[in-house]
């Protein structure tokens, strides 16, 4: 299979559209089941981080304004991706930013999306909830760093994709679950999984 590229943003907050801004931006490739390579970057956009951000984060303004300008850091993660699909847990928060940061350096970011989260709720609707700590603890995944912190939490999507493209062998007997049966796949009604998974692997 390709390699897709499994992205995660810290942010001043939730909505590009109310203001916030990117603090910090990591995208981890994964190929044939493996981490291959990973970006990672602090980066600066002239915003002040509030103080429950940098509870929740560790990331201070001191870090924030000593990070490369955000435009410099999204030329270079738009380089890292090239025309890789694109994974995040909560993926419709993540594109946002992605989209939004990318158009302020002058680029475009038509990039799909699968979601991790969504594809949860299809695959494991056993689970108490869908955050991403929660499932990485179901499925005994190995720790990757703080939670919050974009790096640690790509890694942690990571490997929680990894767990789901084999639990769709294992389970479903999907041959190569790839990124395209990935975005059917969350746009299927959870009642409907197995049918289209059974239809998708040729049964």
């Amino acid at each position: 299979m390709s390699p897709i590229a499994i992205i995660d943003f810290e942010t001043t907050g939730i909505s590009p559209n109310m203001g916030d801004r990117a603090t910090e931006v990591a995208i981890v490739l994964l190929e044939n089941g493996q981490v291959v390579d990973r970006y990672q970057s602090l980066m600066n956009a002239g915003v002040r981080v509030n103080s429950f951000i940098t509870q929740l984060t560790g990331i201070t303004n001191e870090m924030v304004q000593a990070a490369p300008p955000a435009e410099q850091v999204m030329r270079e993660a738009a380089r890292f991706v090239a025309g890789a699909p694109m994974v995040a847990h909560n993926a419709a928060f993540d594109r946002k930013f992605w989209q939004a940061e990318l158009a302020r350096s002058g680029q475009e970011g038509s990039h799909n999306f699968a979601c991790t989260l969504l594809l949860s709720r299809r695959l494991y609707p056993q689970a108490p909830n869908h955050k991403l700590g929660t499932l990485a603890a179901l499925h005994h995944l190995p720790p990757s760093g703080r939670a919050h912190r974009a790096l640690a939490d790509a890694e942690m999507a990571a490997h929680l994709l990894v767990q789901m493209q084999h639990d769709l062998k294992t389970r479903y007997g999907c041959p190569q679950p790839d990124h395209a049966l990935l975005m059917g796949l969350q746009r299927t009604s959870k009642h409907l999984v197995g049918s289209y998974l059974k239809q998708r692997s040729g049964g």
